[in-house]
This record gives C-alpha cells, structure tokens and sequence, in this order.
C-alpha cells in the first residue's frame, strides 16, 4: 500500500509553486510509503507516490509507474490480488514485456492495452490517478467498495487530490475554519461522516465504485459511478450447493491475499470472521502466521477466552495488546493526527495500539472488515425482522405499554445491556425500516443534534439522509436495501476509514478478503432467505467453514471491538472528560453549545441515561477542532 497526491491543472500551465505544493502534499504521506518516494510532472500534472513495498521489493517497481513513452502515468495505491491471472489471461508480457513482477505493472499494461474498460475486470483494493498525456486527460479511480481512500478538493483552476486530507492543510487555497457543518452534524448522530462529505467544506472523498475524468483541454471534470452491487437473488441455489460454492471464493480470496513478499500477519478478534480467515489461510497452506489481537480491560467488552480458544486450536504466534484507559489517554491525540477526520468508533485506538505492536513484525495484516456486512451478521439485521413480526402482531396500545415499560428500565453501562437493548428495539420499531436501521445505531437522535449545534439551520435531518438513500436503491427486498445502506455509509465511513488510518499509520498493509469482488458479487445474490434464516445471520456462511472452526467460535454470537468509554468515564477517564467539557474548550469550537454537552455529562454521570458514546463523540471532537482548526498542530504528533 502507499501514498498518493498530485495537482492537475485544469486552465494554465503549473508553475514552481504547484510543484513545491505537490511535493510537501506527498512528503507528508511518508508513513503510508516509507520505502521509496517518487514524483512526476509536466506542463499541466504533478504526481506524487510514496511506496511501501509489499509485491516486488525491488526498485523497478517504484512508483509512479510510467509506459516506456511516458504518454502513461500511473500514481497507484492498492493491490491487485488477481493480478496474475490477469497477466496471463491478456499475454501481457508478450504484448509488453513486463519489466517487474508487481501488481502495479499489471494494472499500468491494463490501462495501456484497454483504458478504464480493465475496471471490469479487476479484483483487489485501489485508488489511483491514471495520466494520459497524449489525450490530455486524466482519471482519479476508487476500488469497488472504498477499501483505499482518495480525497480531491477543486480550486483556483486546479484540481488536487491526495490519499489523507492533511495533504490539503498546507496549500494556500485551503481554510481549515471553512467547515461543513451538516457533515459535522451527522456525525453526532452516527460517530462518522457519511457519503462523499469531509469535516472541510473543500475536501470530497471519491465514493467506492466512483472515478473522476478530467479533461485538461476543456477544464471540465465529471463525476461518474462506474460499478454497484447486484443483489438480483439467484433462487436456483440451496443452502448446500451456495456453502459448497461459497467455500470455493472465501479459499480462493485468501490465498489470493496471502500473496506477499513482506512478512504478512493476521488480526484475531476471536469472532466469526476472523477466526474464519485463520483457518482457511492455514487450510490452503500458510505457515507461520503471526496473529494480533486486543484484549479490552473491562470483562463485558473483551474477548479474551474466544481468541484464546483459536491460539490453542491454531497455535500462531500470537501477541496480544491490552487496552485500558491509560491507553485512551496516551493515544488520544496521536490517533487523531492520523485520523484527519472526527471518529467516534471507538475501535480506532485499539487499532492504532495493535498496529504498532505488530509493526515490530509484518508489514501486512489481514482484517476481517466486511464480513459482518457480506453475510448480513449485524444485531440491527435481527431487529429489523423482529420489527416485521413485533408490528404485525402486537397492536399499537401494546407496544406502547411496552415502550413505557422499557424507557423505565434503570441504565446498565455494560456492553449490549438488556435496558439498552429493549429501549433501542422498542423505540425504534415504531419507525420506518432506513430510519429504525438508523435509529438502532444512533449517537445523538436529530432533536438532541440540533441541541447540540443551536445555531446550525439544517432543513434535513440525517434520518432523512438514510431514507433517501434507502427508498432511492433498485433492490428487490428491504434486507437488500438495509445491507446496501451499511456498504455505503457505515462500512466506507467508518470501519475503512478507521482500518486504513490506524494500520497504515504505522506505515502497514490492511488487506480484506471478505471484500473480494468475486465473494461480494456472489454472497450479495444468495437467496434473502438463506441470509438471514430465523434470526440468525451468517447461515451459508457458516455452512462453508463448519468443517474447520472449533464448536465454541461456531456457536457464539456477534459481539464487534468497542471502548467501554460509558463505564471509564465514571472513573478513570472522568478527570480527562471534564477537561474537554469546559465552557472554554467547547465554546472555543464556535458550534456546541456548552449548556447541552453538561446535560448529557450530568445525565450520564447521574445513570440517568448512557450517553457514554454520545459523551466520547463530543470529546473526539473538540480535540480534533483544536488539531486540525484552531491550533493546527496535528503535524506534531506524526511520527517523525
């Protein structure tokens, strides 16, 4: 994996001070590419790439990579992991002679022998700027479903793009105070920024499945989807025949991202997935696996014993990072400096912590992102067909006395508590199906948003983001659609996000078999029935590892990395939050409203109500507003 930035002029020709910025916007994505650095430019493009070397360590395959001619240029990031069938499939060395053996090479000879046409038939995760001088035009091109990000911001007749937004903090034309504050709002209410919007009113993230093509003659650059899921069911399959078909892609995604000349590790949560991608890589042949897992300090939220039974049953060599809320304190802002962007998820310093440990070790590691999305394994799945059934045959005096008698329950502040769960379930079962999805999720809901942010206007709410979106998808069943929510907001937004900042932090290869086109465009078709059987997810899934997973990881219930931020806040990390929530520091963001957060605050501290995610949402952000808007000092936390 590596680093991208460039600038493409789309009016002028660029003179020294655009190569000077092109050149800092690179050099700041040293940690993304620690190995090797490489520039190109001529009249109208300046691109940068720093490299981690991952497939062919050699020099020849430094980056960009260019044609003999040089009328192709190509800034990459990503890894092709069926790249060597697509060598041989197209005789790309007889037609080119292939002067290396990395991805890179493949995908510059693709894009030279058929253009973007080469999407088509690409499986792996990508972002790249593709340079065809001849024609004076140019692409910005995402992977299939945002694994490897690519920001742009458009200015002054320039077109700048880069794989952070930190490389947009030194440009002249960029205002850090410029912010966007409907994406900041719907962050309060789901811990991320959703879609194609940033923190920065400048800044857009090119969607997964989205390209740029900017013409350089005529100055005009156009926005286009170039790929989405098909979840047309094939009903011809049953559940033994789809497991067969199934254990046949998750064999051949793993091996295919086993594929590395640098040493290569795995992270272990102990959940179904993980596990899975443990036993199918010793399955087909992986030998000395190292492992790396997290073991949280607060027994309601750790799964020690489950990631214990698969050291035992596997025997890797395994290490394991403790997080307590020593940790949360001492990584607080070196996190963000990384993140460039507010997170509430609080898996991103636990990431980070285990990222560095296994630093020491591999330069790759492969994560379970995705699955939970692919086989439809997530606890709102559930709810939503209990929400079908509770509403069909519960009447509406019912489940109001219902409601009431759940809003009654006193707060419990251990993970996935039954109050939180009835109140959750019974609130949000009165709504439509995109806003319960929502509402099962939600941080802040849209009256405590605007209470939040008193002065912001906003004439939608973000429920109204998820239903548009929802009703808006060509989907054949609301399961469908809820799934293909999650792909596009949650996952992209959030989980990505999170893996690429935390991993490649510390300059480190995030790989996610379970987002392989083949096993996405084939799991996304199975039968909805067969998706969800009962109330359980995971159904074919499980039916094609049955056979390698041990009884006590077969059996256990989704459960997901999360802080126990509600409970440290009662104690250990209760002089940290009210530091954070004084007058001065909240109202220094010029958005808070200082007299809400000391609610929420009182209301949590009290047990009145668990606002702990809410609380760490808030915090999360005011550190970043002084970082990255008021004193701009991320750069003092970036390793040097």
């Amino acid at each position: 994996m590596c680093g991208i930035a460039g600038i493409i002029s789309l009016d002028s020709v660029l003179g020294e001070k655009d190569l000077a910025q092109a050149r800092a916007m690179t050099d700041i994505l040293r940690h993304r590419g620690p190995n090797s650095k490489g520039f190109f430019s001529d009249s109208r493009c300046a691109l940068g790439n720093t490299r981690l070397s991952i497939i062919d360590l050699s020099s020849s395959a430094d980056l960009p990579a260019a044609s003999e001619d040089r009328r192709f240029i190509l800034a990459y990031n990503g890894e092709i992991t069926n790249y060597r069938e697509l060598a041989s499939y197209f005789r790309l060395g007889d037609k080119y002679g292939l002067r290396n053996s990395s991805d890179t090479e493949v995908l510059l000879r693709l894009c030279q022998d058929m253009g973007l046409e080469c999407l088509r038939h690409l499986s792996g995760m990508f972002a790249f700027c593709l340079y065809d001088s001849a024609r004076k035009k140019a692409w910005l091109v995402r992977d299939f479903y945002g694994t490897r990000p690519l920001f742009y911001m458009q200015k002054g007749g320039r077109l700048y793009f880069s794989s952070e937004i930190k490389s947009f903090m030194g440009l002249d034309c960029f205002s850090a105070d410029r912010l966007d504050s409907t994406a900041i709002f719907d962050y309060f209410a789901l811990a991320y920024v959703p879609g194609a919007a940033t923190p920065f009113q400048d800044v857009r993230e090119l969607e997964g499945g989205c390209l740029l093509e900017i013409d350089l003659g005529s100055g005009k650059v156009e926005h286009r989807q170039y790929y989405s899921i098909d979840y047309t069911q094939d009903l011809s399959l049953d559940p033994a025949s789809a497991a067969g078909l199934l254990r046949a892609r998750l064999e051949d995604a793993v091996s295919r991202n086993l594929i590395s000349d640098a040493p290569l590790g795995m992270m272990l949560s102990g959940g179904v997935d993980t596990s899975s991608l443990l036993v199918l890589a010793r399955h087909v042949g992986a030998k000395d696996l190292h492992t790396f897992s997290v073991r949280m300090l607060e027994p309601s939220y750790d799964e020690y014993r489950y990631q214990k039974i698969m050291t035992d049953f596997v025997k890797p060599a395994h290490h394991q990072v403790d997080i307590g809320p020593r940790e949360i304190e001492k990584y607080l802002y070196e996190h963000l400096a990384y993140m460039d962007e507010p997170s509430g998820d609080g898996a991103c310093i636990p990431f980070y912590a285990l990222a560095a440990e296994a630093k020491k070790h591999v330069s790759v590691l492969m994560s379970g992102e995705g699955g939970d999305e692919v086989f439809n394994a997530y606890e709102t799945y559930r709810a939503y067909k209990a929400r079908k059934l509770y509403r069909r045959f519960a009447p509406g005096f019912a489940r109001a006395a219902v409601r009431s008698a759940a809003a009654s329950l006193p707060s419990s502040y251990s993970k996935l508590s039954f109050d939180f769960v009835a109140k959750r379930f019974t609130e949000g079962a009165e709504m439509d199906v995109p806003r319960s999805h929502l509402y099962w999720r939600h941080v802040l809901r849209d009256h405590e948003q605007r209470e939040l942010m008193p002065d912001q206007r906003l004439e939608r709410s973000t429920d109204d983001l998820f239903a548009e979106m929802f009703y808006g998808l060509d989907c054949d069943d609301d399961l469908n659609r809820v799934s293909q929510l999650d792909f596009r907001y949650y996952l992209i937004g959030d989980l990505l996000l999170k893996n690429d900042r935390m991993i490649m932090a510390h300059s480190i290869e995030a790989r996610y078999p379970y987002l392989d086109r083949r096993l996405v465009e084939f799991s996304c078709r199975l039968p909805v029935k067969w998706k969800l059987k009962g109330f359980s997810g995971r159904y074919i899934q499980k039916l094609a590892v049955q056979d390698l997973l041990p009884p006590g990881i077969f059996r256990r219930k989704n459960m997901g990395l999360e802080l126990p931020h509600s409970i440290w806040f009662l104690n250990e990390l209760k002089p940290l939050a009210e530091s954070f929530f004084s007058k001065q520091r909240v109202e220094r963001t010029g958005l808070l409203d200082h007299s809400f957060v000391q609610r929420l605050w009182r209301d949590h501290l009290y047990g009145r109500r668990d606002y702990g995610r809410a609380l760490w949402c808030i915090l999360v952000f005011i550190a970043w507003h002084e970082m990255f808007v008021e004193k701009k000092s991320y750069a003092s936390y970036l390793h040097s």
